[in-house]
């Protein structure tokens, strides 16, 4: 008998472990949970989650609960009743009386090596505090926030230049495997699950707006890290000229003293916008500075550093942040 399975989920994270688990001989994805339709980008346009435009596509029977605590959602997974249920970033806490239906739980492919970060985003803030390794982890799900005990985990390297998108598509595609070896291991009882140690605990809470704005005083390859870490959303900015401003750039590897050149000049104001020859130098915290590649002023389009020092009409006294 095929292991009857109820999968969970919403983003595209979840999309590579729903699309192996449908091509298992051995399971069966009986249904599949998922947010209802919201209003998303600019044009705010009704849409559907990308979990659901697969499992359409698959041919699997959908359900979207406004709220899973709800006792229609009790009365749909008591109905099923699973064998286990497959969570991946669904979006809400699950309540014990639905984690208590199937006979092997409710099993989590969480974006980090648990307990560290413990939350919505754990992949942007990986990135974002400079870790240079990272992971994903699955879990057996409990009544807290990414609290469960662990089952299996997979360790990647976070490379230097890294964004938050493109490591979100290397886990994702790494946790499909593993969920299917903790699925088949879990059913033949050959995994004993870990417990977390609280004390190594640390949270990734979802992303707000004012995350991305830059405090200059920061140093350059702290400021870089949160350009990648905050890509696409909020994204990093700073104000030019009372204006909104979104900036990609990276550290430059001379200090802003240098940057000066005039000798025994100090360290120029952290947000100072500096020109070397064809480079736009943003002078940082720690005598460090972001060599500026693209701007977006609110309103504008993408362009190169020098494009927007060209349009500016750049003058020694501006400065970014202010």
């Amino acid at each position: 008998m095929p292991l009857r399975i109820v999968f969970c989920g919403t983003p595209a994270f979840a999309l590579p472990t729903l699309r192996q688990l449908i091509a298992q001989s051995d399971f069966q994805v009986e249904a599949v949970v998922t947010q209802p339709d919201r209003p998303r980008g600019r044009g705010q346009e009704t849409s559907s989650s990308p979990v659901k435009a697969a499992a359409i596509q698959a041919g699997i029977s959908v359900y979207q609960p406004e709220k899973i605590r709800s006792e229609s959602a009790f009365d749909f997974f008591k109905r099923l009743a699973p064998d286990v249920v497959v969570i991946i970033a669904y979006g809400q806490i699950i309540p014990q009386r639905l984690i208590d239906i199937p006979r092997l739980g409710w099993i989590n492919l969480h974006g980090s090596l648990l307990p560290k970060y413990r939350g919505a985003a754990p992949i942007n803030w990986a990135v974002v505090n400079g870790e240079t390794r990272t992971g994903i982890t699955t879990m057996q799900v409990d009544a807290g926030l990414d609290t469960g005990p662990i089952l299996l985990t997979h360790e990647v390297e976070i490379t230097s230049d890294e964004t938050a998108p493109q490591l979100y598509a290397r886990l994702a595609e790494a946790g499909a495997p593993l969920m299917v070896e903790t699925l088949r291991r879990l059913d033949r009882n050959e995994i004993t699950s870990q417990p977390q140690q609280g004390p190594q605990a640390s949270l990734a809470p979802l992303l707000k707006k004012e995350d991305g704005r830059i405090d200059w005083n920061l140093a350059a390859p702290i400021i870089y890290n949160r350009i990648r870490g905050f890509d696409p959303w909020p994204g990093a900015f700073t104000t030019f000229r009372g204006k909104t401003c979104h900036i990609w750039g990276k550290p430059a590897q001379e200090k802003t003293k240098v940057a000066l050149e005039a000798p025994g000049a100090s360290a120029a104001t952290p947000g100072a916008i500096l020109t070397r020859g064809h480079d736009i130098l943003v002078a940082c915290g720690d005598e460090t500075s972001l060599h500026l590649e693209f701007a977006q002023l609110e309103g504008r389009k993408r362009v190169t550093a020098q494009e927007f020092a060209n349009g500016a009409r750049l003058s020694s006294s501006d400065r970014f942040g202010t």
